[in-house]
């Protein structure tokens, strides 16, 4: 009996990464949504509990340290999944999938967004705030007109890894069902077994959109050393 040779032939087949990508780009526009929407989220609760670490009294302080710790102390998979999963068990609150990945990216980046928030207006020279105030400026209007412009300079590269970092996450929502770009991928390789091409063509597409939002901070941060 002749030997069984046996061999592995990898041959790249961009026919099929051309015929899966509008289900890809299908994944990406869902996760550019979940993204968008869940940090419009975050970055208003994030500036809101931030402000409230820098400026609030010590006990409303406390509260806002205990939420930032409790979510940044806590992986984003696991949130998502308390609030999909275990949500129901425990107040009866039923949420779809949808929901849930918006919730998730709302209350994870919104811990993270406040301690960038509440460096970047502390790092402010204090004197600006004194100097507000002893014109009678009201408290609110010194943090918007005052110290507002300043801080805003100095986080935007923190803000900035952020987004793309919850770019990313979304990749998570995988566990509960969440049709975005990581789901499609799995789905579409479960249905021609092409795990290099499928997940080859994944990654371009993460790439691109975290590239993009790269070169989005550079032109914000070269425009805001201009103003």
């Amino acid at each position: 009996m002749a030997p069984t040779q046996i061999g592995v032939s990898l041959q790249f087949d961009w026919t099929v990464i051309i015929g899966v990508m509008p289900e890809l780009l299908r994944g990406a526009g869902v996760t550019l949504y979940i993204t968008a929407g869940g940090l419009l989220g975050g970055l208003t609760l994030g500036l809101f509990i931030g402000l409230l670490r820098a400026y609030a009294p010590k006990f409303v302080n406390a509260l806002a340290f205990a939420y930032v710790e409790a979510i940044r102390g806590t992986p984003i998979v696991v949130q998502v999944m308390f609030i999909y999963f275990a949500l129901p068990l425990l107040i009866g609150l039923r949420v779809d999938p949808m929901t849930a990945a918006f919730t998730a990216i709302i209350i994870n980046a919104s811990a993270y967004i406040a301690e960038i928030v509440r460096g970047a207006f502390l790092s402010v020279p204090n004197g600006l705030k004194e100097a507000g105030l002893a014109m009678g400026l009201p408290m609110w209007k010194v943090l918007v007109f005052v110290l507002g412009p300043v801080a805003f300079r100095r986080l935007i590269p923190p803000l900035g890894n952020q987004c793309i970092v919850s770019l990313k996450d979304t990749s998570l929502f995988i566990v509960i069902g969440v049709g975005e770009l990581t789901r499609t991928g799995q789905e579409i390789m479960a249905t021609n077994f092409k795990a290099v091409e499928v997940w080859a063509a994944v990654a371009v597409l993460y790439l691109i959109m975290t590239g993009f939002l790269s070169a989005a901070l550079r032109f914000t941060e070269r425009r805001a050393k201009i103003l």
